[in-house]
């Protein structure tokens, strides 16, 4: 092989070599990347709903920081988190805000209305935790520390989070499982527990105060499970907070046996290793409810319509019932408290029995039928084998 053959070798081996590094360089930026995702429901109220409560609204065409632009992302949290330490929801934490922006924002730290609703307030606390680990910048922790002890001022004393904190009138008062609240909560607060590396600098006193709120969260979690016909089953949407008993949300919420909520409590307790017999009842009962509430050859579908303009959002679409032999397994969101029967509701708080009977606009705004508890009874086995080997409520 002559001399010119093999720099021309040499030279393609280096640039292939290069090119495995730079690949190999992407693929761990990729993986390192510290994700956003968490933010989409708020992101999604802030351009698709028009709210003039809202301290800022989005300009035309409001430019975005990239994901890997963590650190001006985590500054526009510093922004946005008040005095207290909690959020506001429905803003987009990637926007590159204008300067009126900017001021309007600042000139409201005072405001006190935050909160937990549409995964606010811990899904702040973790990415900063995350962006902090990453760079070591002080005001980075300093406001992940503030945000976690807002979580530890406004739980109550019997383990539950209100949705909004400071208490303000009306059901956020409730201890709230809808859109993931409390469950968001407890997930964070068991990442500080069990030594999540992002979390690493949390000192031991502040470890200690959240240890106590994580397990004074478990005690409500099981104290809030609704017995109903003498047998433990699932939980509701929320729960009075004095009480604990299930209660009215919104009109067409109802207190009921709510099965979407619920999945996310199932799997969390599941995930608790070495559970005690009051946790290992919990995940049983509740997975026997699953099983038990099962609805068989019924799906739901959705179709175009003539749309017209209702008092909340123009109506496109409307949703019905199908019979199908081969639909996977679904239930309703609810079912009533007392007989177990599929339970619907609308803006008026009328019990109903059946989709048809709701408003075109709620019955298409909303979503009564799930799947989400064949999650928990696809992990149940493994659990099941595991802690509770004698006794398969399945069988």
């Amino acid at each position: 092989m002559n001399r010119t053959k093999r720099n021309y070798l040499a030279l393609l081996t280096v640039f292939a070599l290069s090119g495995t590094f730079v690949n190999a360089q992407s693929d761990k930026k990729e993986a390192e990347m510290i994700t956003t995702k968490p933010f989409g429901d708020s992101e999604r109220h802030w351009y698709g709903i028009k709210d003039e409560s809202n301290l800022i609204n989005p300009v035309p065409n409001q430019p975005k920081y990239s994901d890997s632009d963590y650190t001006k992302i985590a500054d526009n949290m510093i922004l946005f988190q008040r005095a207290n330490g909690g959020w506001p929801k429905n803003y987009d934490m990637k926007a590159i805000l204008t300067p009126e922006q900017v001021e309007k924002v600042a000139s409201t730290k005072a405001i006190l209305h935050t909160t937990f609703d549409n995964e606010t307030t811990y899904t702040h606390i973790y990415y900063l935790a995350q962006v902090y680990t990453v760079t070591q910048i002080e005001k980075y922790k300093e406001a992940c520390l503030k945000g976690i002890q807002f979580v530890m001022d406004a739980q109550y004393a019997n383990g539950g989070w209100p949705q909004y904190f400071p208490l303000e009138k009306g059901y956020s008062r409730h201890i709230t499982f809808n859109d993931g609240a409390y469950m968001g909560i407890i997930n964070l607060l068991d990442k500080i527990v069990n030594n999540n590396p992002n979390f690493s600098f949390v000192d031991e006193g502040t470890k200690a105060k959240v240890t106590l709120a994580y397990n004074k969260g478990i005690d409500c979690i099981l104290n809030m499970q609704i017995k109903d016909n003498g047998r433990l089953t699932a939980w509701c949407q929320q729960h009075d907070e004095e009480t604990l008993l299930p209660a009215w949300a919104r009109k067409f919420e109802p207190p009921s046996i709510c099965n979407a909520e619920s999945v996310g409590v199932v799997l969390f307790l599941m995930k608790i290793k070495n559970p005690n017999d009051r946790i290992i009842q919990a995940i049983q009962s509740a997975v026997k409810w699953f099983a038990d509430s099962r609805i068989y050859n019924t799906r739901t579908e959705s179709f175009e319509i003539q749309g017209f303009e209702s008092k909340y959002k123009t109506v496109k679409r409307d949703v019905r019932v199908v019979t199908d032999l081969t639909a996977p397994p679904i239930w309703t969101r609810y079912y009533e408290l007392g007989s177990h029967k599929p339970l619907f509701s609308d803006r008026n708080s009328e019990f109903l029995y059946s989709l048809a009977e709701v408003s075109v606009e709620r019955r298409s705004g909303y979503s009564w039928y799930t799947y989400e508890p064949q999650k928990a009874l696809d992990k149940y086995a493994d659990w099941q084998k595991k802690y509770a080997a004698t006794n398969d409520v399945l069988k």
